[in-house]
């Protein structure tokens, strides 16, 4: 058990470190809009899926009794996926990490409805100085110009959560994770087709090597959790999800020189303290 826990964890860290990448690089292709970059970032993880689905000689055989779960983990993720890249082009990528960072908390409360996994008064506590904390970084007020990026970065990461539950929910049932990634990315892909055809935005070589490079992090980073969410309970290890907000600070001051203000610093203590006492109480 402790060997699996381990494991995860390792992926965990992974997909943060990943997830960060893809998400520099997808701020570094400019104004392409964020349909169109969500194309991109799935297509690479959809053929990485397929050769490795081929060698493994496994196939692509989803079970039947997980297709409704299945398309709810692909419709919810490429919702998720969408909202957070026009937070990432709006916001400052710490803003729109520690956002989109709400999927941990939000995995808790799908999974006391979809997984059965029991919940402590405590844990509703935590989930509601997460809350707290993401009110800070989202600061509604009509004078707040973010305030549109700032709100579909947070539903994003709520889109997430239920995606990660139910990713969680199919490896629970045996399904594969290649088979979970290819599913997704191909739905993902073949969702916003029909409004990329008809509204294609033309591309440089170099927006176009940035959207590609997205796509090879954004598929490292979507094996490593689907791996990590298969080898354990979200409880015990999404606390180490929120590296990828630290990266994200330090390369969005580097590279864009992204400063936060001091209420949205105010909310990453929040909603990483969050973090850090709901993984210290499930430790005991």
């Amino acid at each position: 058990m402790k060997k699996k826990k381990s494991i995860a964890i390792l992926y965990i860290c992974s997909s943060a470190f990943f997830f960060n990448l893809m998400n520099i690089f997808v701020r570094l292709s400019g104004d392409v809009p964020s349909i169109q970059k969500s194309f991109f970032r799935n297509l690479v993880a959809v053929f990485v899926a397929i050769i490795m689905l081929i060698k493994s000689s496994e196939g692509f055989h989803p079970q039947k009794r997980n297709l409704p779960v299945l398309l709810g983990r692909s419709f919810f993720g490429t919702i998720g996926i969408l909202c957070n890249f026009y937070a990432v082009d709006h916001l400052p990528l710490a803003n729109a990490s520690i956002l989109n960072k709400m999927a941990p908390f939000m995995v808790l409360i799908f999974s006391y409805f979809i997984l059965k996994e029991k919940l402590k008064p405590i844990h509703f506590l935590i989930i509601l100085i997460a809350f707290t904390g993401c009110f800070f970084v989202v600061k509604p007020s009509p004078d707040n110009m973010d305030l549109l990026g700032s709100v579909l970065g947070l539903m994003g990461g709520i889109t997430a959560g239920l995606a990660y539950t139910l990713v969680r929910l199919a490896g629970l049932r045996g399904e594969k994770g290649a088979t979970i990634v290819l599913f997704f990315s191909a739905f993902s892909c073949l969702s916003v087709l029909p409004y990329i055809a008809i509204n294609y935005h033309p591309m440089s070589m170099h927006q176009l090597s940035m959207l590609l490079l997205a796509g090879a992090s954004a598929t490292a980073a979507q094996f490593s959790v689907t791996a990590a969410y298969s080898h354990a309970p979200s409880k015990e290890i999404s606390v180490y999800d929120y590296t990828q907000v630290l990266w994200a600070a330090v390369f969005g001051f580097l590279l864009f020189g992204d400063i936060p203000d001091l209420w949205s610093v105010v909310g990453y203590f929040l909603i990483i303290g969050a973090a850090v006492v709901m993984f210290l109480y499930n430790q005991r």
